[in-house]
């Protein structure tokens, strides 16, 4: 099994690096989806990168990135959208991709009426207290939790440059 993700992987960076490069805007939706107490937060650990992130993905052609974030929590996490989620900033993201930005979106209403086991995109999921997140959890992440609990002002940039 390992051997056979292993060309998968490499695969699957190439085009996602080919597909960047290849544009001169890329633009990706991420969602904060916190649970009613706004206490906890769901996040994800992917099968080909390290650490624990928001849900989220690519903005597809044709695609607003309230959809792409939408489709993006159903796919990954099973989470569907109550209400309207709160568009809360846009980051550039040039630190690994020129060109890329990130929208993230905060999701408060919304109901996971079934988990999906992990796939070769991604290898676990879980709520998490907000004061308790797990090891690996990505800076990029936890940054964007203390920007919305107020604790630091909103930075321009996903990732320092």
């Amino acid at each position: 099994m390992i051997g056979r993700m292993f060309p998968e992987r490499m695969i699957h960076k190439a085009l996602q690096r080919y597909w960047r490069y290849s544009r001169g805007l890329t633009l990706g939706a991420q969602g904060v989806v916190l649970d009613r107490s706004g206490n906890t937060v769901l996040l994800i650990r992917h099968t080909y990168r390290s650490g624990w992130h928001f849900p989220g993905g690519g903005v597809e052609r044709g695609e607003t990135a309230e959809d792409a974030m939408s489709r993006e929590l159903h796919e990954e996490a099973g989470v569907e959208l109550q209400g309207p989620p709160e568009f809360f900033g846009l980051y550039a993201n040039h630190v690994l991709f020129p060109g890329d930005h990130i929208a993230l979106f905060v999701v408060r209403a919304w109901h996971q009426p079934q988990i999906p086991p992990p796939n070769r995109e991604i290898a676990e999921q879980g709520f998490f207290p907000l004061d308790a997140l797990p090891p690996g959890t990505s800076e990029p992440t936890r940054n964007r939790l203390e920007e919305i609990m107020g604790l630091r002002p909103r930075a321009a940039h996903w990732s320092a440059p």
